[in-house]
């Protein structure tokens, strides 16, 4: 199910043609780098990865609508940046990721 939520992020992402290309570039980057930090959260912790890829998937179709509601974006980074955050000992390359992804995805939400 993680797995899935990541590659609908990722023709999310592609198909959204008003994002710069650098822009797409990183958030693509970053996403490549949360996909195998979530599939090793899901081996002992399979809710919570679920979660994380459900609020990276909800933060990045907000980022990318063209008609954008910072404030709802804002909050679902907070809680995107608050679930990994919990793996910050055990898996800090997934922290690090999503802290990657969620400050472009901020931008574009501006």
């Amino acid at each position: 199910m993680s797995e899935e939520r990541i590659e609908t992020t990722k023709s999310t992402l592609e198909a959204a043609d008003h994002i710069p290309a650098e822009k797409k570039s990183e958030l693509l980057g970053a996403l490549s780098k949360i996909k195998p930090g979530i599939a090793r959260v899901s081996q002992t912790h399979s809710e919570h990865a679920r979660s994380i890829a459900k609020l990276v998937e909800a933060s990045t179709q907000e980022a990318t609508r063209k008609e954008k509601q910072p404030e709802h974006l804002k909050k679902l980074l907070q809680e995107l940046k608050e679930s990994a955050g919990k793996f910050e000992a055990s898996h800090p390359e997934l922290v690090s990721s999503v802290t990657e992804f969620s400050t472009v995805l901020s931008a574009l939400g501006i």
